[in-house]
């Protein structure tokens, strides 16, 4: 084709170009400066902008310019692709500290703390000294193993003055349970960040010392939403609901913002308490400060709301979520087995549930082999109960519930004697019995009794309601279950013991505290017992209430006289 050929007709139109687009094309065509290239990977928004700008340093001989590359690398790592980042540092000539730090970095916020370690060990061998920041890199996802070595070495190296790597050491030992040797790192800092505070913080909430976190909390001068949070949360997860809510409050008197997991973690405390009304005002929270219900936050709700009894406000949460995502193709865990313990227990299977037991992939826990241990006392079988509880004995497994629930079967029995027995064994080993705990939610405010409870400001009226219950049941033909108090004593005071149980308290306080006809709900920490879910059957017919009642097991519906369990919980 002939040159005059090509202008016989007239040019296309010119298409619009993006300037950023040119910009990063131009860099392959002519020689660009190397502070231009920096400036274009510091802009870079993509993988396919980086890649350009890689083939132009090849092109123009400038893939071993110390800025250009270290500043390629992280700027790899940063979009994800660790891959290439670890490529081009595998071709550096001779990196240096700041090359292997940034590669060290980025494995470990990654997770990949074994091939940090690898990349770490390497960089020794090639006789490159570590630093401040590399350790700090390092720590950030290493064992507790890997961090004691590494601790002598930040000794060795005159390091272990420096903030960042101090808050290194104690988040390792933190994160491995160390709370001591975490606790030493911690108090010899001459001075003390946010993040090392908030570091600390986490280690005491997350191992159970609670009253060594909220010193160190309240001591803190500055507190972020995360501290609030991990405050909170060292409550919820250790069965302190109630102080969970409290510290809430201060956290919004304070004009502290909540969060996402702020709103999960207060959820989460709303349910276990049983508190409707706090979780439905931080719902309505939640609604008027524009907060967004995801997925997560509205799983949660769900959760609250089941577990507060309203079943119509979780399945209204349910119906306006408009993803909906499931628990699919999952190992099974401890609760799941747990079900079908339960399950084949309640159906009288015990042999077979035992045997389920026995085969578990995982490692069963108290609760698993108590859920066992309750069914054979509901079936009686004593052998097998003494069995697993001889087991959970021998291998320090056995709690206050495995001794209550072994001395329950020998008093349905009437040996006395092995009932003595088993309570002697219990206090000699030091075990104590959990008191049951009943809760009721009254005006935004938890009220919590005991059995034979006199400490609450209405209890002259608790116990006069208590003694016009006893009349309108022994008018509908009830008669006490003396047999479950399993105490060698008469049937009189078997009588006055089955009278001021935490349930049957915390149902007067409800009867005489609400309008006539309002739901009642009420939580309870163990399992119901048959007398008191025999009388809450009938006051719920007498008053024509409703009467949620959630027990350690599950939940109770009363209405009309009957029960959802069916009578068989």
């Amino acid at each position: 084709m002939s040159s005059a050929l090509l202008f016989t007709s007239p040019p296309p139109p010119t298409p619009s170009i993006n300037r950023s687009t040119l910009s990063f094309a131009a860099v392959t065509n002519f020689p660009p400066s190397p502070d231009k290239l920096a400036l274009l990977l510091d802009k870079s928004s993509s993988i396919h902008h980086l890649l350009q700008i890689h083939a132009a340093l090849l092109r123009h001989g400038l893939h071993q310019h110390p800025i250009l590359n270290f500043k390629l690398q992280r700027s790899y790592s940063s979009r994800g692709r660790l891959d290439y980042s670890l490529a081009l540092f595998n071709r550096t000539l001779n990196p240096n500290i700041f090359f292997y730090t940034s590669i060290i970095n980025a494995h470990a916020l990654h997770g990949l703390s074994q091939e940090a370690l690898f990349i770490y060990t390497q960089m020794l061998f090639e006789g490159v000294q570590p630093n401040e920041f590399t350790f700090s890199s390092i720590l950030k996802s290493c064992s507790l193993e890997h961090g004691k070595i590494l601790h002598s070495q930040v000794i060795k190296l005159g390091l272990d003055s420096d903030l960042y790597v101090k808050t290194g050491l104690v988040d390792v030992y933190a994160r491995g349970g160390d709370v001591g040797s975490a606790r030493l790192v911690f108090e010899r800092m001459p001075e003390k960040s946010l993040v090392s505070l908030t570091t600390m913080l986490t280690c005491y909430a997350k191992h159970g010392e609670l009253k060594e976190a909220r010193l160190l909390f309240d001591g803190m001068v500055k507190k972020d939403v995360v501290c609030w949070n991990v405050m909170i949360d060292g409550y919820t997860q250790h069965g302190m609901p109630k102080e969970a809510l409290v510290l809430f409050r201060r956290m919004l008197a304070a004009k502290a913002r909540p969060n996402e997991i702020t709103i999960l973690t207060v959820l989460s405390a709303c349910g276990q308490l049983g508190a409707l009304e706090s979780g439905r005002w931080l719902h309505s929270y939640m609604q008027n400060n524009d907060i967004q219900v995801s997925v997560r936050v509205a799983t949660a709700l769900i959760d609250m709301y089941s577990k507060c009894g309203s079943l119509e406000d979780a399945r209204l949460v349910f119906d306006r979520i408009y993803y909906k995502d499931v628990e699919y193709e999952i190992e099974p865990k401890i609760e799941h087995y747990g079900c079908m313990v339960n399950l084949l227990g309640r159906a009288g299977r015990l042999e077979e549930a035992y045997e389920l037991v026995k085969n578990m992939k995982v490692e069963p826990d108290p609760i698993l082999w108590g859920a066992l241990l309750g069914a054979c006392r509901l079936h009686g079988n004593l052998e097998l109960g003494e069995k697993i509880a001889e087991y959970l004995v021998s291998h320090n497994l056995a709690n206050s519930g495995t001794y209550i629930l072994l001395s329950n079967m020998y008093a349905a029995k009437g040996d006395w004697e092995e009932v003595a027995r088993i309570r002697t064994l219990m206090k000699d080993s030091g075990v104590q019995k959990e008191p049951g705990c009943s809760s009721i939610e009254v005006h935004n405010r938890v009220h919590e009794f005991l059995a034979g409870n006199l400490k609450h400001p209405k209890t002259k009226e608790i116990y006069e309601m208590l003694e016009a219950m006893n009349g309108w049941l022994k008018a509908h033909g009830y008669t006490p279950q003396t047999e479950i108090v399993l105490h060698d004593i008469g049937d009189e005071q078997k009588e006055q013991s089955l009278e001021v149980h935490s349930e049957k308290l915390a149902l007067a306080y409800g009867l005489i505290s609400t309008q006539p006809g309002t739901p009642i709900k009420i939580v309870k920490n163990l399992r119901v017992c048959s007398d008191c879910h025999a009388v809450t059957k009938l006051i719920s017919k007498i008053t024509g209430r409703k009467i949620v009642m959630r027990d350690r097991n599950r939940f109770h519906h009363f209405v009309n006289g009957s029960c959802s369990c069916g009578d068989y919980w």
